[in-house]
């Protein structure tokens, strides 16, 4: 018998993925509510607030920084710029697709995150601000150790 046979399996609710799921969705849940009043997917939120933030970006800077895949990508483009809440920007490399926010982006990203800003709050009061940071940071460790792990894809 080898060794992996003889170690107990490990439970369900022990499981890494599901782990990082469930809290996905929980608190996915809480912030939700802030983008849905803007007729907004979430990926469409991540787009937004990458490009708030570091725009203008090309599409594989914001694929890898939303973790969004290239098609999926490109609809979410298509579909913000045709609601004026993105434009393509000249780039030196043509074969590069720029894209930043326009003005209504940008007021649509600052509402959100105003709004959302009381639900961070809420839940720092809840769960502790040093263990909120403390979790990011370890998520964070975890997602470079990953990465650095022979045979791992770096994302």
């Amino acid at each position: 018998m080898t060794d992996s046979a003889k170690r107990p399996k490990r439970r369900f609710d022990q499981s890494l993925p599901i782990a990082l799921l469930r809290a996905r969705e929980a608190s996915a849940r809480l912030f939700k509510p802030h983008i849905d009043r803007y007729d907004l997917t979430m990926p469409q939120w991540r787009v937004i607030r990458a490009l708030a933030e570091g725009g203008p970006l090309d599409a594989k800077t914001v694929a890898e920084c939303c973790v969004i895949l290239p098609p999926s990508l490109t609809r979410i483009f298509r579909a913000l710029t045709q609601r004026g809440l993105t434009r393509a920007v000249d780039s030196e490399d043509a074969r590069r697709h720029m894209l930043e926010l326009t003005e209504e982006g940008r007021v649509i990203f600052e509402a959100v995150v105003e709004t959302s800003e009381a639900t961070y709050a809420e839940l720092e009061a809840a769960f502790g601000a040093a263990r909120m940071q403390s979790l990011l940071d370890q998520l964070n460790a975890l997602r470079d150790t990953i990465n650095a792990m022979p045979g791992q894809r770096r994302d």
